[in-house]
C-alpha cells in the first residue's frame, strides 16, 4: 500500500471488500477490518521454505531417501516422507505428534527387546 496515499490505499481496500462475496466480508469482519490488510506480500511458497537445518522439502525426503535401499520403500513409503517432511517446515503439531510417537515407540521396541 505504500506506492498510494492513504485515502487512496483506503478507497482500494474498500473497493476490494464490497467486491467479495458476504461470506467472506462476514469473515474479515469476524477477524477485524481495520487489521485486514488485502495487498499484503504473499507467504514464500512451499519450495522456498527451508527447515532449520537450511533445506527445502525436497532435498530433505531425497536425502532420507538415498539412505534407503530400493528394497525398503515403495511409493507409499515415499509419499509418507514427503508428507511428514511437509509438516515438520510448516511447524505442523499433527506432524510433531506422528514424529514424537514413532519415536517413543522405536525406543519403547528395543527397550522390550523387540526388533524395531
Amino acid at each position: 500500500m505504500s506506492e498510494f496515499s492513504p485515502e487512496q490505499a483506503q478507497e482500494r481496500k474498500k473497493a476490494v471488500f464490497e467486491n467479495m462475496s458476504r461470506k467472506r466480508q462476514e469473515h474479515i469482519l469476524k477477524k477485524g477490518y481495520e487489521k485486514w490488510d488485502p495487498f499484503q506480500d504473499p507467504k514464500d511458497p512451499i519450495d522456498i521454505r527451508r527447515d532449520k537445518t537450511k533445506r527445502t522439502t525436497q532435498s530433505l525426503v531425497r536425502e532420507f531417501l538415498q539412505s534407503r535401499t530400493f528394497e525398503e520403500y515403495s511409493n507409499q513409503y515415499g509419499r509418507g516422507a514427503l508428507d511428514i517432511a511437509v509438516g515438520i517446515i510448516n511447524d505442523d503439531d499433527r506432524c510433531k505428534g506422528m514424529y514424537d510417537f514413532s519415536c517413543w515407540y522405536y525406543e519403547l521396541l528395543k527397550k522390550e527387546g523387540a526388533k524395531p
